[in-house]
C-alpha cells in the first residue's frame, strides 16, 4: 500500500438550510487505501463522500487531489467513480454494454473496450454474462455489474455509498469479501460509506468514525475496537460496558467504590473517567470470588456464545460467555487488568454502556441513511 497522500480534506465546513453538516473536518486518505466512513444516519459521511466526488462544494476549506485543489472541478473531470446503493444500471443495455458504457462515451478503440470489459467481468466473477439482460440478474449480480462499470473507467478512487445496503445478509458477507479482494488486486483507493460496524471492521485498512459532522476517531479496525477514544466510539463499534470510574493513580481505577488494577496511565490523580470493558473480556466466577457480584437478568443464545445481562448494583452489564448461567443466579465477574480501557470523559459520557434498555430490535440498521438533494 502506498503511503503517499492522495486525497486531503482541509478545514471543511458544509451547511444545508442553516444546519451545519460538517464542522472543521480534516481527513487524509492515502493512495491504495481502503477507507471506511462509519457512523449513524445523518453524521455527515455521505456528505464527505460527495465532497470527494465533486457533487458538492464546501462552504469553507479545501479538497485536494494528489496535492491539487479541486473544489470547483466537476465530478466527470475527477479521477473518481461513485457507486450508490441504487446501482443505476441501464435496463435497455445488456451486461456487456453497461460495463462498456463509460469507455464508449470516451470514444476508446473497439478492441480496447472489448478487452477491458471482458477483464472487468472476469474480475467480478461474471465471465460469460455479457449478453444477459441486467433485469435478469440478482441483486448481487447487478451490484457486480455496477462495480465492473465503475472500474472499467480506471478511476484512481472508487467511492461506494452504502453499496451493500440492499443485499440480504449472506450475500452482503460474500460481497464484503469480494470487494476487499478486488481492491487488493487493483490496488486503487476505495472510500466506503456504511453504518454497519461489522462491515467497516472486516473490510477496511482505516476506519473514520463520525458523529454530528465531526470525526470522532481515525484508526485501524483493531485500534478503533480496542482503543476507542470516547464513549460514542466504544458504543458504536461492537458491544461495550461503559461505567463511570475515577483514576486514583496510574494503573489503578475505582469503579463503584472498589479499586482495580488496570494498565492505563497518564491521567490526573482522582480524574473522573469512562471505563470500557468488552463483554467477551469478562469471566464468570463463583459469587463472592470476583471483583463484582451480580444477578443474571436475561440470556440470549447467539450460536457461538451466550449473551447474559447481569445486574450489578442497578447497572446492567453485558457478558458474552460459552457457559450459560440461569436467570436469577448470583454470579461473580472477574476482569483482568488489561481488559479495562480507560477513556477521558466527553460529551458522550453517561449516555451509553448500560444494558437496562437493551434489545436486539433497537438496531440502527433499519434506518435509511441521510438523503441529500
Amino acid at each position: 500500500m502506498g503511503n503517499d497522500c492522495l486525497i486531503e480534506l482541509k478545514n471543511i465546513d458544509v451547511s444545508f438550510d442553516g444546519e451545519q453538516i460538517l464542522h472543521d473536518l480534516n481527513l487524509t486518505i492515502r493512495d491504495g487505501e481502503f477507507v471506511t466512513l462509519l457512523g449513524p444516519s445523518g453524521c455527515g459521511k455521505t456528505t464527505t463522500l460527495r465532497l470527494i466526488g465533486g457533487f458538492l462544494q464546501p462552504d469553507r476549506g479545501d479538497v485536494l487531489f494528489a496535492g491539487k485543489r479541486v473544489n470547483e472541478i466537476p465530478p466527470h473531470k475527477r479521477q473518481v467513480n461513485t457507486i450508490f446503493q441504487k446501482y443505476a444500471l441501464f435496463p435497455h443495455l445488456n451486461v456487456f454494454e453497461n460495463v462498456a458504457f463509460g469507455m464508449r462515451i470516451k470514444k476508446k478503440p473497439k478492441a480496447e473496450i472489448q478487452k477491458k470489459t471482458e477483464e472487468m467481468l472476469e474480475l467480478v466473477n461474471l465471465k460469460g454474462f455479457g449478453k444477459r439482460s441486467v433485469n435478469s440478474l440478482s441483486g448481487g449480480q447487478q451490484q457486480r455489474v455496477a462495480i465492473a462499470r465503475a472500474l472499467a473507467n480506471e478511476p484512481r478512487v472508487l467511492l461506494l455509498d452504502e453499496p451493500l445496503g440492499a443485499l440480504d445478509l449472506k450475500l452482503r458477507k460474500d460481497m464484503q469479501v469480494e470487494l476487499k479482494k478486488i481492491q487488493q488486486q487493483l490496488g486503487i483507493t476505495f472510500i466506503f460509506v456504511t453504518h454497519d460496524q461489522e462491515e467497516a471492521l472486516s473490510m477496511s485498512d482505516t476506519v473514520v468514525v463520525m458523529d454530528k459532522g465531526i470525526i470522532q476517531q481515525i484508526g485501524s479496525p483493531e485500534d478503533i475496537y480496542n482503543e476507542p477514544k470516547n464513549a460514542f466510539v466504544a458504543d458504536f463499534i461492537g458491544e461495550s460496558n461503559i461505567v463511570d470510574g475515577v483514576m486514583r493513580q496510574d494503573r489503578l481505577v475505582e469503579i463503584s467504590g472498589v479499586q482495580y488494577p488496570c494498565v492505563d496511565s497518564g491521567f490526573a490523580k482522582d480524574e473522573p473517567v469512562d471505563v470500557v470493558v468488552r463483554p467477551e473480556d469478562i469471566d464468570v466466577v463463583t459469587a463472592g470470588t470476583g471483583f463484582l457480584t451480580g444477578v443474571v437478568t436475561g440470556i440470549t443464545f447467539k450460536g457461538v456464545h451466550y449473551e447474559m445481562i447481569v445486574d450489578v448494583d442497578g447497572f446492567k452489564w453485558m457478558i458474552q460467555s460459552t457457559d450459560m448461567e440461569p436467570v436469577g443466579k448470583t454470579i461473580g465477574l472477574h476482569i483482568e487488568p488489561d481488559a479495562f480501557h480507560i477513556m477521558k470523559r466527553s460529551e458522550y459520557s453517561g449516555k451509553f454502556g448500560d444494558y437496562s434498555t437493551f434489545s436486539d430490535e433497537m438496531d440502527e440498521d433499519q434506518q435509511p441513511d441521510e438523503v441529500i438533494n
